[in-house]
């Protein structure tokens, strides 16, 4: 593993610093707007500017590097994140948020989008398993880690930001530094929705409706932990603890998937979801314990499902549109993420807290509700015909480049890519 690892180590610590700092990011902005008295209705509009953001810089990203490099753009995105954090710190309004936010998604996709196109140069068939294995364990670790740093002081304070900031800086370094050449131009994200939605409906639909769930939750999640009034390490776990779980369950759902019809399953991780917003609406559990359980069980269900929709619509993609197929709906995921935080604020704002799960409940009757009319007016692929499901990220930490480093899904029953 030694030599796999070693000649990418560079840029695998640039990664894991630039996961670290955007973990505190993701978590100080609402947990601290929350303690400002901010609206519901902004916090939600900080989290549709992250997501505009993150797909400007999914798109515009390729044509940058063309111009000036990997790792003069790399530098400009860190530093350029890192200057919103602080700035971020000194104008505590939302209306400045809002755009500091979207600039932070920008060069947070930028960046991620680089280091995969680094690593997918620097990786063969033989080890890009291992390394993209690798690359995925060390960007969760950072995530959760960067998250869980928050329960160690005051988010009132100016730390964090400051915190934030250094990681930020620090993620430059070691590409700044690194001897490793330049790798090959960026993958160009193009959106095709008639062509990938006559291939594959579901895929483009759900992926709509997962984009408002999981860009709703992963926007609002703290804040509504917060105000049902949660300690900041149980906020933390409450944020942290369903993309662990999402993590963990990938592979057993991936498994199930790879041997029956994927729009079954992903009707049964709908109606899990479901199941898991209701509990929050008529039970609203105030006690911690019962609380992160139900969050658990919803990220289980939430972040499993568009690695789920990717590997359907593989299934009716020839392998030269896998890359493609992948970019195009990881927009269209851009799309619902934008509206998502937008719907759920307001309805936070006009029925309270719970609000939240009132929305990504509606999100999720509607995938399970098109993929049973789905179900039953088109047959499934035949089993030798699949797509091998691929282990993701979750969707707000892909970029149109993951599916270019990603191990290439394989035939049903075929050997699976080592280290994923």
């Amino acid at each position: 593993m030694a030599r796999h690892i070693l000649p990418i180590a560079a840029l695998l610590l640039g990664s894991a610093f630039l996961l670290f700092a955007g973990g505190i990011n993701a978590l100080i902005l609402p947990v601290r707007g929350a303690g400002e008295g901010f609206s519901a209705v902004s916090l939600g509009l900080i989290g549709t500017g992250w997501a505009v953001g993150y797909v400007a810089g999914c798109v515009l990203t390729p044509a940058l590097v063309a111009r000036v490099g990997h790792i003069r753009s790399f530098s400009v995105m860190s530093a350029v994140a890192g200057l919103a954090v602080l700035l971020s710190l000194l104008l505590i309004t939302p209306w400045a948020w809002i755009p500091l936010r979207a600039l932070s998604g920008f060069c947070f996709a930028g960046a991620a989008m680089i280091v995969e196109g680094w690593l997918s140069e620097r990786s063969d068939a033989q080890s890009r398993g291992t390394i993209f294995g690798i690359y995925m364990t060390i960007n969760l670790v950072a995530t959760t880690a960067g998250q869980m740093a928050l329960t160690a002081g005051n988010p009132m304070g100016h730390v964090f930001f400051v915190l934030a900031a250094m990681f930020y800086m620090l993620a430059l370094i070691p590409t700044a530094v690194s001897s490793s050449a330049s790798p090959k131009p960026l993958f160009q994200a193009r959106l095709n929705l008639r062509e990938l939605y006559r291939n594959s409906p579901v895929a483009v639909v759900a992926a709509f409706f997962v984009g408002i769930s999981n860009g709703s939750f992963g926007t609002l999640a703290a804040v509504y932990a917060t105000g049902i009034g949660f300690e900041l390490k149980t906020v933390a776990l409450f944020a942290s603890l369903p993309i662990l779980a999402g993590a963990a369950a990938q592979l057993p759902i991936g498994i199930v998937s790879d041997r029956m019809d994927r729009r079954l399953v992903l009707l049964i991780t709908a109606l899990v979801a479901l199941a898991a917003d209701l509990a929050f609406i008529l039970s609203r559990p105030e006690d911690a314990g019962t609380a992160l359980f139900a969050v658990s069980i919803l990220g289980a269900a939430i972040f499993t499902m568009y690695p789920l929709l990717l590997a359907h619509a593989n299934d009716h993609a020839s392998p030269d549109q896998y890359v493609l197929t992948s970019g195009s709906l990881l927009l269209v995921f851009g799309v619902g993420a934008i509206f998502g935080p937008l719907i759920a604020g307001a309805a936070m704002e006009a029925i309270g807290h719970w609000g939240l799960f009132a929305t990504t409940a509606g999100a999720h009757a509607a995938i399970a509700l098109y993929s049973l009319w789905r179900v039953s007016v088109r047959s499934p692929v035949p089993l030798q015909e699949k797509a091998g499901f691929v282990v993701q990220p979750p969707a707000r930490a892909s970029t149109p480049q993951t599916a270019e480093f990603a191990p290439a899904p394989t035939e049903t029953g075929a050997e699976p890519n080592d280290g994923v």
